[in-house]
């Protein structure tokens, strides 16, 4: 079988990641190209795991928190996804909610709260979200006290923590699943973001003629015993940079649609007493092949001190 780094899917993906796609084939963009491919070659000739990449990817510690946005913006995390995908197909255990890439802004900890949740803490005056939906396994049973552990934006593109003007665990929950595999939260619906202004990620990107923008989307891990855990996130429809983000995390699949509700006896039941929006998605959940399958990667996270 040909190394996947070699594939065809890979090599465009490479001209994209470089640049190339967009434009002139630069000096700078077949030296971006090199670079990017002998890094994926590298992951593939020695099978390099997803915590190993990460373990190397900080070996410098905490000084360097740019790092995440460089992995995500030139591909390597949509990369360790395709190879996690094939390595799946290959093993004949494909199926369930699509992966896609975690991102660099995660905060470990947040509340945890049974079957319903509020994401928000009301200081945003965006669109009311409401999302809910179940978790399942891959033969359609529902799956009882699994974690859906959820993070997003607020409507700056700016995430808590992070931006230390939100209140802590801001558009955070950890959210356990009732005796039906339900799970509910109130939010509001996010807005995309950009690289930092100024950063180095940002020159570089724009060195290359690349943006360095995301869509609108909401980040989970969702994790039960028994099964393999899930990193995804899904992206909310209509955003002008749905197709064409700078992570390369959107997948078709992910795209859920977004009605707005404006029944009164809908609202009132919602808790709510104005029109919102709402999403509605399952998860479905893969049986775990091994205990390494239930946990998510050993990537250096954020901690609220």
């Amino acid at each position: 079988m040909t190394a996947l780094d070699k594939t065809l899917e890979i090599q465009a993906f490479l001209d994209q990641v470089a640049g190339i796609a967009n434009g002139e084939p630069t000096r700078l963009k077949k030296i971006v190209r090199r670079i990017v491919g002998d890094l994926f070659a590298t992951i593939e000739a020695f099978d390099v795991t997803d915590d190993e990449f990460w373990q190397a990817l900080n070996f410098v510690g905490q000084s360097a928190p740019e790092f995440g946005l460089w992995a995500a913006g030139f591909g390597v995390e949509h990369f360790l996804d395709v190879r996690a995908d094939r390595a799946d197909a290959e093993a004949g255990t494909a199926g369930g909610t699509p992966r896609t890439i975690e991102g660099p802004l995660y905060v470990a900890g947040a509340p945890l709260e049974r079957g319903r949740a509020r994401l928000d803490d009301g200081s945003d005056a965006g669109e009311v979200l409401v999302m809910h939906g179940r978790v399942l396994s891959t033969d359609g049973q529902p799956i009882p006290d699994a974690i859906v552990d959820v993070w997003h934006a607020n409507t700056l593109g700016n995430y808590s923590h992070f931006d230390t003007s939100q209140s802590a665990y801001n558009y955070r929950r950890r959210i356990q699943t009732d005796a039906e595999g339900r799970y509910w939260f109130r939010s509001i619906l996010p807005s995309g973001y950009a690289v930092p202004p100024g950063s180095g990620i940002e020159r570089a990107l724009s060195a290359i003629g690349r943006h360095g923008n995301r869509p609108a989307h909401i980040h989970f891990f969702v994790s039960a015993a028994g099964h393999r855990h899930l990193t995804t996130q899904i992206n909310i429809e209509g955003d002008a940079y749905l197709h064409d983000d700078f992570a390369y995390a959107t997948r078709d699949d992910l795209i859920p649609p977004v009605s707005r509700v404006e029944d009164i006896g809908l609202i009132h039941a919602a808790d709510l007493n104005a029109p919102f929006a709402e999403i509605a998605f399952d998860f479905i959940l893969p049986v775990a092949m091994n205990e390494g399958d239930e946990g998510r990667s050993s990537r250096p996270r954020a901690l609220v001190d």
